[in-house]
């Protein structure tokens, strides 16, 4: 079915079938037909974070900018799903056209450049939401914010999201907004983790719950490079890491339709790449939960991204060329695999319902 109904959506430029097909999504929900899509649900619940997992796949955000189709994506058997990016206040992104398919290699390039309606609006739909699954809540920066005042708007949105989340993901390692890769590193990733995670600390002691935070990291690093980010990250008590967002990189899509469009790259051809990250994070932070992303786009892609180190593991290009379908082929996948035990953080305070008031 999804076969048929791609080939009809690969008709219309990328960004206008993306919406299209969200709220075809939506419309299924309404009329209870979405979790029939996946398939049946795969069980494989694991403790990480201090949350509990129903499985092991998760969605990647940049898919469900807003949140306005948590719902739907919910019942598609994901163990997680994460929306956002979600800025202090709402920006239009990058001019059209800035999403590009490239078939021949299950890959995508985009630039969308953080376009979203502002935290305020993502936190309204959560709260609307009836998803009862794990949620991330991805924050960044506005486009007109200063890099050197970007630790602002991360904790403008941080205070905003922490409520409505099960796990906030500080993303840093976006190529769509200038400068915000140069938080990646040094000074300016200890001073910007070092401020969050204070007022995290701050935030779960308020509110009675531990909300955990994530960062969401780059491939286009090098070892060393993997190396002191592993150290800031560990330093500064922050939960997870993120491995990886788009890479810049056009090596293994050289001479292809839209290989040199501006933008980041993913999908199957920064799985390698992704992969490598993955494994020297693992080499520095022997405990800490890896979120594997990038290039899984089979059930045998995600064991892949599991032995390379990874916890758990996201969708997203993959999801877009196989439909539904690859969540629980994913999720059996890494439910069958062997001998490797799950990482528990330690169990946290009872948490409150999202949709309840905050205090």
């Amino acid at each position: 079915m999804y076969a048929l109904a791609r080939s009809l959506l690969f008709r219309l430029d990328a960004e206008t079938a993306h919406g299209v097909a969200l709220r075809a999504l939506d419309a299924a929900t309404r009329l209870g037909l979405a979790s029939r899509l996946a398939g049946e649900r795969v069980a494989d619940p694991v403790e990480l974070m201090g949350l509990r997992f129903p499985n092991r796949v998760g969605l990647a955000a940049g898919l469900d900018k807003n949140a306005d189709h948590l719902d739907a994506l919910g019942a598609l058997g994901f163990g997680f799903v994460e929306v956002g990016t979600v800025t202090p206040r709402p920006q239009p992104g990058n001019p059209r056209p800035r999403l590009f398919r490239l078939p021949e290699v299950g890959a995508i390039i985009n630039r969308m450049g953080f376009n979203n309606a502002g935290v305020d609006h993502l936190v309204e739909r959560v709260k609307a939401s009836r998803y009862d699954g794990v949620i991330g809540i991805n924050i960044g920066k506005n486009l007109t914010t200063p890099v050197e005042r970007a630790v602002d708007d991360y904790l403008l949105c941080l205070e905003k999201v922490h409520a409505h989340a099960h796990y906030v993901t500080v993303n840093i390692s976006s190529p769509n907004t200038p400068g915000l890769r140069e938080l990646q590193f040094g000074e300016h990733l200890d001073a910007l983790l070092g401020k969050l995670r204070e007022a995290g600390s701050r935030l779960d002691r308020e509110s009675g719950r531990r909300v955990p935070l994530a960062v969401k990291i780059a491939p286009d690093m090098s070892a060393e490079e993997v190396a002191l980010v592993a150290r800031s990250i560990a330093a500064n008590g922050i939960d997870a890491v993120i491995a990886t967002n788009t890479t810049v990189s056009r090596d293994a899509v050289a001479g292809l339709p839209h290989a040199e469009e501006a933008g980041g790259l993913s999908g199957r051809p920064v799985f390698a790449a992704s992969n490598a990250v993955v494994r020297e994070l693992r080499r520095h932070l022997s405990e800490l939960p890896i979120i594997g992303v990038g290039g899984v786009d089979s059930g045998e892609a995600a064991v892949a991204k599991r032995e390379a180190g990874a916890d758990l593991v996201q969708l997203y290009s993959g999801f877009i060329y196989r439909g539904p379908a690859l969540v629980a082929e994913c999720a059996r996948g890494l439910k069958a695999l062997p001998g490797r035990e799950p990482r528990e953080a330690p169990t946290p305070p009872p948490a409150t319902s999202r949709n309840e008031e905050s205090p």
